[in-house]
């Protein structure tokens, strides 16, 4: 039976949606998240509202984003059959292609869409957020978790809020470590303003699911044959049920670090200290760099290691970056109860070569009880971890080579220090993001190559405060006396 059969007015609707359903209908928030189990109705339920304000000489467009073309030629048929079923005219259903310029290629993307005669439109695009520019009106995101870039889709929507438009995403769950699983948990905390629905399955079930089958279907509801429904359907999906029905999401999918995991080891009062260069500044004579350098970090850093206990035991690791990626250095301090905290983080993006020596030195220099360092020693990281070396002796610097082999033997050992919090790091959104970028890609804990993401400066991030981090917790264990004896002059001396 479709809906349209029914002949309903729009004041009527209500009448055969169920509870949830009308909750989700009745919540007017610009943005708001539906949780959900597997094929409770809430798309479906969508279509309505999207078909009903497209109708009105007041309403607005629709914009829905599946990550398929068929949840998308779906959700059109859904809203043409509610506007049936509203008594709606509609002007034109059609399927088109878009032809858009993409660098040096015109590329097409096929579109779905509904003309009323009110002049909205119901449109489904395909899932880049390239689509939803120079748009206005409802952005409707299905199946948020399945989608590539989930944090691009929300972002594009984002601006359309500017003139009063709505975001609604609605998903089913696809593991912690997914984009919309952590806006969820930002908006549970109270971290942004927007409302979330949550539908498991036997809230569904509770609140007339099952009953509602049973009358498309032409069958007869009860009590025993839905406890039947309800055990064959948990059977057919199997371990996928706890996910896909009871809305309890896996810890799986790649990533190494969950969430949870790099969380509870965060301290919100442990800053992190970031350094951006412009381009610039490296072609400033080098008396000029030297004393620019110096003043920042008499200002920023100096107050930072002041706040070091003379007492404790200290350490460093560095992931090395130029242009491209972040250099990131962690310094720990081993508690008495033996936990290693992390007193600040330290970024540098797009710091030169002989400014990194510097900055190192001034840090290194001035660590209590200094009992070594571990260095990124890939490419141009090399340079920076032999004078490293030769300034505090080859027992304290390592230099190391970031090979398979290191991931496995090493990554597990910072993975346990984490699951035993016997290290404290900043809490801090992109040294979270880092961690995340840390997957297992055959067998190997490791940073892929093409594993880059966006920080909240916009820029790329290749894990670098992960590596960090590892290379810190390396070094902390480092059994080495305390303090270091220089192996020469080198030319940070020689200023």
């Amino acid at each position: 039976m479709r809906i349209s059969e029914l002949g309903l007015a729009p004041e009527e609707v209500p009448k055969i949606l169920l509870p949830y359903q009308q909750r989700w209908l009745a919540d007017t928030s610009g943005i708001k998240l539906y949780t959900k189990s597997r094929r409770i109705g809430i798309s479906w339920t969508e279509a309505s509202d999207c078909a009903l304000a497209a109708a009105q000489t007041n309403g607005e467009n629709t914009y829905y984003i599946g990550y398929e073309k068929e949840m998308s030629r779906g959700f059109v048929e859904d809203a043409a059959d509610w506007a049936k079923a509203y008594n709606i005219a509609v002007s034109q259903i059609d399927e088109d292609e878009e032809i858009f310029r993409d660098g040096d290629e015109d590329k097409s993307i096929l579109v779905f869409r509904i003309h009323f005669n009110s002049g909205y439109k119901i449109e489904a695009l395909s899932s880049s957020p390239r689509n939803l520019r120079s748009r206005q009106g409802r952005v409707v995101i299905d199946e948020a978790s399945f989608h590539d870039d989930f944090p691009g889709l929300f972002k594009a929507g984002k601006a359309l809020r500017l003139w009063g438009s709505h975001i609604h995403i609605i998903t089913t769950y696809n593991g912690i470590e997914e984009p919309y699983y952590e806006l969820e948990q930002d908006v549970i905390k109270g971290k942004f303003p927007y409302s979330r629905h949550f539908t498991d399955f036997n809230r569904a079930l509770e609140e007339g699911l099952y009953g509602r089958i049973c009358l498309v279907m032409g069958k007869k509801w009860s009590a025993e044959a839905e406890a039947e429904w309800k055990e064959q359907t948990i059977e057919e999906f199997g371990d996928d049920a706890d996910e896909e029905l009871f809305c309890i999401p896996s810890r799986s999918g790649g990533v190494y670090f969950p969430r949870v995991l790099v969380e509870q080891c965060m301290s919100a009062e442990t800053p992190v200290l970031r350094l951006s260069l412009p381009d610039e500044f490296a072609l400033k004579s080098e008396e000029e760099r030297f004393s620019e350098m110096q003043d920042w970090l008499e200002f920023h850093l100096a107050p930072l290691l002041d706040t070091l206990h003379p007492h404790l035991r200290s350490s460093y690791g560095m992931d090395f970056g130029r242009s491209g990626d972040l250099s990131y250095i962690i310094p720990l301090q081993e508690q008495p109860n033996l936990v290693r905290k992390a007193p600040f983080g330290l970024e540098l993006r797009n710091v030169p070569f002989k400014q990194q020596e510097q900055i190192l030195f001034y840090l290194a220099d001035r660590l209590p009880r200094f009992v070594g360092g571990s260095h990124d020693a890939r490419g141009n990281g090399q340079y920076l971890a032999e004078v490293a070396m030769q300034r505090y002796g080859i027992s304290r610097i390592s230099q190391i080579m970031l090979t398979n082999n290191w991931y496995l033997e090493n990554m597990p050992k910072y993975k346990s220090a984490l699951e035993d919090r016997s290290i404290l790091l900043p809490e801090d959104s992109d040294l979270l993001l880092d961690h995340r970028c840390v997957v297992v890609e055959r067998g190997v804990p490791k940073v892929p190559d093409s594993k880059r993401k966006r920080g909240t400066d916009g820029k790329q991030r290749h894990g670098d405060g992960a590596i960090a981090a590892a290379l810190a917790w390396h070094a902390s264990n480092n059994d080495q006396e305390e303090g270091y004896k220089s192996q020469g002059s080198t030319s940070f001396d020689a200023w």
